[in-house]
């Protein structure tokens, strides 16, 4: 086992493991921590804990000191001097005609590092655009594409549920998401419907998941044969919310009914096979993997510790 500290770069942003290195802070202090692009402020996120080595990518840097006042008052004047080198890049992009959107930027703790994040349909040859940058603000100058999930992170927004969305407040990574979700949880699969502002399905699909599919275990199938108070009648439909069952008797009369006051059949109808083999047969949809989807990822071999 190691002790690790976790540190967060950004609000909602992943998590970094860090060696504790016997410094004295607490949940929510910010610290100074060595990463690939040299020193930055970030918050502790986790308090010191033991985990195993195996959770852990070597060598695990260590923490550097807790920041002090002036340093934090750095990042805040950096807030300015971002705006304006969105303001150059945007321009210098319009200029070379390149086809890419540029969404935020961001300066290192000493000042001499600027990085650019843009999203792209296809691969962007930006070489020339960095040299430009980088005569113009003297500084390291790297660009950085990212795909749609991640650009509505950067961006952030409203979901169709009226709040903040949850990847720019509390999602620290992306879950895979799948149509069988939907499916599962008796939505409309109209894509309209059940995706997010980054075009994707939505990641609320996946908060409910398991509970639904604990409770599709415990309805009939549809087309199932079925024995009430009444007699036997065929399964037409269920409401996993309500926990009640819609029934066709034999008078072709349907009636909703709890699922206490029904009995399963023995079998199934073929009708319900061919349900289950849908449902087997059901693709998930592809998760994008961009090339970022943090605020300041390890590069070139130096990391800052496992992601959680």
């Amino acid at each position: 086992m190691t002790e690790v500290v976790g540190v967060r770069f950004k609000r909602a942003g992943r998590i970094y493991y860090f060696d504790p290195a016997d410094v004295d802070f607490e949940l929510g202090d910010y610290v100074v921590v060595e990463t690939a692009r040299g020193l930055e402020v970030g918050q502790v996120a986790i308090a010191p804990k033991d985990v195993p080595e195996s959770d852990i990518a070597k060598p695990l840097k260590p923490v550097v000191r807790k920041a002090e006042p002036t340093e934090l008052n750095y990042a805040e004047q950096f807030e300015e001097k971002e705006r304006e080198a969105l303001e150059i890049c945007g321009e210098l992009i319009a200029e070379m005609d390149l086809p890419m959107k540029l969404l935020s930027a961001e300066y290192g703790l000493d000042g001499k590092h600027l990085t650019f994040y843009f999203s792209a349909a296809e691969r962007v040859d930006f070489r020339q655009l960095v040299r430009e940058l980088a005569g113009r603000f003297k500084v390291r100058v790297e660009l950085r594409q990212v795909g749609a999930r991640d650009e509505t992170k950067l961006l952030g927004g409203f979901g169709r549920c009226g709040r903040g969305l949850c990847c720019a407040n509390f999602l620290s990574e992306f879950a895979p998401i799948s149509i069988r979700m939907a499916k599962e949880q008796s939505l409309p699969l109209n894509p309209m419907k059940i995706s997010g502002l980054c075009g994707r399905l939505l990641c609320c699909l996946a908060y409910e998941n398991e509970q639904y599919r604990e409770m599709q275990e415990k309805m009939p199938k549809e087309g199932q044969k079925i024995t009430t108070a009444t007699g036997t009648a065929r399964v037409v439909g269920s409401n996993l919310i309500k926990e009640t069952v819609l029934i066709e008797l034999e008078s072709k009369v349907v009636v909703e009914l709890p699922l206490n006051e029904v009995v399963f059949g023995e079998g199934k109808t073929e009708a319900s096979a061919e349900t289950e083999a849908e449902a087997e047969a059901e693709v998930e949809e592809p998760v994008e993997t961009s090339t970022e989807t943090k605020p300041s990822p390890p590069r070139s071999g130096r990391r800052r510790g496992k992601n959680k």
